[in-house]
């Protein structure tokens, strides 16, 4: 008889349920990031924190065992998509904050992607509130002055 433990401990299901989290949160992300009018929404999130999890899934069969290489490489590479959302419109800056919620989703799932699914579930929650609270403050404090 197989027991809850037993079929946690298979590898196929802890695959599943890393990739299925990290979807999850990327498309939580993505829908605030939409709800706000941006062009990078629940898809490109959820891509990016897929994606994210599907390199720390595979470092341990190329690097036997040792992580933290993929994830620096992963930390560049999305640092190199970001730059790619930010642009000048006349004398602002837009995208600065979709470029770091794109940073932060890359760290979700490689949160995801090593097991930590209590750290990616309060990152995901810390980035929804300094996108939704604080963007109320922001605005609050722009119109006092």
């Amino acid at each position: 008889m197989m027991t809850l433990e037993t079929i946690w401990n298979t590898e196929w299901v802890q695959l599943l349920v890393k990739l299925l989290l990290a979807t999850a949160l990327g498309y939580l992300i993505g829908m605030e990031r939409e709800m706000h009018g941006k062009v990078v929404g629940k898809r490109t999130i959820s891509l990016i924190a897929i994606g994210s999890t599907l390199y720390v899934l595979m470092s341990p069969a190329i690097l036997d065992g040792d992580n933290s290489r993929i994830i620096a490489q992963v930390v560049s590479g999305i640092g190199f998509l970001g730059a790619g959302i930010i642009f000048k419109d006349g004398d602002s800056i837009k995208g600065l904050t979709t470029a770091a919620t794109v940073w932060c989703a890359a760290a979700i799932g490689c949160l995801c992607g090593a097991g930590m699914f209590v750290e990616a579930i309060a990152g995901t929650l810390a980035i929804m509130i300094v996108n939704i609270c604080f963007k109320h403050f922001h605005a609050k404090k722009e119109k006092q002055d």
